[in-house]
């Protein structure tokens, strides 16, 4: 296995590093990290005997065979600068961010490069990874890296015209659907006498039921609903209401997610002086 370098151990770095461990597709030994609070890379070492810290991220340039940048959009460029120097052809950099392009990633560190944008549901070897690769990457290096997402997910190649939409998708998902989860639950508590704790074990078992219902293929989304929702039944009365209050809200969703896209895309352009 190449060595692996991960220069940023926040909640993302964190989610593969640990994801790739309990996949065993990695051990410890073919790790190298890092953290700007060294503390949080040293607090994983301690907890997989084997992984080796670096105390710095041009270190790990040095050192690691794929080099994940797992930094904000923003906290980038000045990564970058500061590792260019010791970085080769030989080696993959690899971003975790949508905003910034593998074409604007090559310019500036003059190596293959690719972008992952990894999912919380990797963490247990679930959901949907988005995979994008420099054209100077090597069928090796594409399909090295394609196994590492397999282990912890389901590999999607996107171009950059869909790379908003599908991060929405795939890993802002998650948090959005727990929040509509969530008002779900407050909704059930204030307006019968369920408890919270009873309708969160209620809402959270029905949501992995569902789930394992979707994931063995034994239904669809459209043929869920209609197995559920019987003419004139109980299930019919809520898909009423859902139709008639959700409205235009998921189209707001999209468009705020894009509007801020945007920004950080000017910014990042600004630092990078190269178009996405």
């Amino acid at each position: 296995m190449k060595k692996i370098g991960v220069i940023g151990t926040g909640n993302m770095g964190t989610i593969l590093i640990e994801a790739w461990l309990e996949a065993k597709i990695l051990n410890p030994a073919d790790l190298i990290i890092t953290n700007r609070t060294l503390s949080k890379a040293l607090v994983l070492k301690e907890k997989h005997p084997g992984i080796e810290v670096a105390e710095s991220a041009a270190e790990i340039a040095e050192q690691a065979d794929f080099i994940f940048l797992c930094v904000k959009p923003l906290q980038i460029n000045s990564l970058i600068q500061g590792i260019k120097q010791h970085i080769k052809r030989d080696q993959l950099v690899i971003s975790i961010t949508s905003p910034l392009s593998v074409s604007q990633l090559e310019s500036a560190v003059n190596a293959p490069c690719a972008r992952f944008i990894p999912s919380i549901t990797n963490r247990v070897g679930s959901g949907v990874s988005l995979l994008s690769f420099s054209e100077s990457c090597s069928k090796e290096k594409v399909s090295a890296l394609f196994d590492l997402a397999s282990a912890i997910s389901a590999p999607v190649i996107i171009e950059n015209d869909i790379t908003r939409v599908a991060s929405d998708i795939v890993s802002c998902g998650p948090a959005f659907f727990s929040y509509l989860a969530q008002a779900f639950i407050d909704a059930a508590c204030q307006t019968t006498k369920i408890d919270k704790e009873t309708a969160t074990t209620l809402t959270e078992n029905m949501l992995v039921g569902l789930g394992e219902l979707l994931g063995k293929g034994v239904y669809t989304l459209p043929t869920l609903q209609e197995k559920v929702c019987v003419k004139g039944g109980i299930t019919g009365e809520g898909i009423k209401v859902l139709e008639a209050e959700t409205g235009e809200m998921f189209h707001h969703l999209f468009q705020a997610t894009h509007e801020k896209f945007a920004e950080d895309l000017h910014e990042v352009e600004k630092q990078f002086g190269h178009p996405y």
